[in-house]
């Protein structure tokens, strides 16, 4: 029993993640922390690293967190959940960093319709430079629209 809850509260988590990314990106990297996720729309810097990468640091001290309670507290579910976060932080990174950005040379060739319908919301949504009238705020899931044939 203990096994299942595990792997539902697991897999709750990796979906809400989804949720709370929207929620961060359009409220709070394009509100008031606009001063950290601007660098991402246009870059004004030669480093390879972003002052947009804070949130990635946020949500791994969330995730890290937890797996300190779930260790040393009756926190038990603080694994399930620290798991979660991470796993839907390596999704979103190979996704958004790797195969969108390309900050690492891989999945170039990926042309599916999923892949397509990604890439095309991600371009849709950095088309604005500024914070706003901005559109599409989500990552793994994103409107059926940008999965239509043009």
């Amino acid at each position: 029993m203990k096994v299942a809850l595990w792997i539902l509260i697991f897999l709750a988590t990796f979906c809400f993640m989804e949720f709370m990314a929207w929620f961060t990106h359009k409220y709070v990297m394009h509100g008031f922390l606009w001063s950290l996720h601007k660098d991402h729309h246009k870059k004004d810097h030669d480093s390879w690293f972003e002052r947009n990468d804070a949130f990635f640091i946020f949500y791994a001290i969330v995730s890290m967190t937890l797996f300190y309670l779930g260790s040393y507290t009756t926190f038990w579910y603080g694994w399930p959940l620290g798991f979660g976060i991470l796993a839907y932080g390596i999704a979103y990174f190979t996704v958004h960093d790797i195969f969108i950005h390309q900050r690492f040379k891989m999945f170039r060739n990926a042309n599916n319709w999923y892949a397509r319908g990604v890439r095309r919301a991600h371009k849709i949504h950095h088309k604005h430079l500024g914070k706003e009238d901005g559109e599409c705020f989500g990552m793994l899931l994103v409107p059926f629209k940008y999965f239509r044939k043009k």
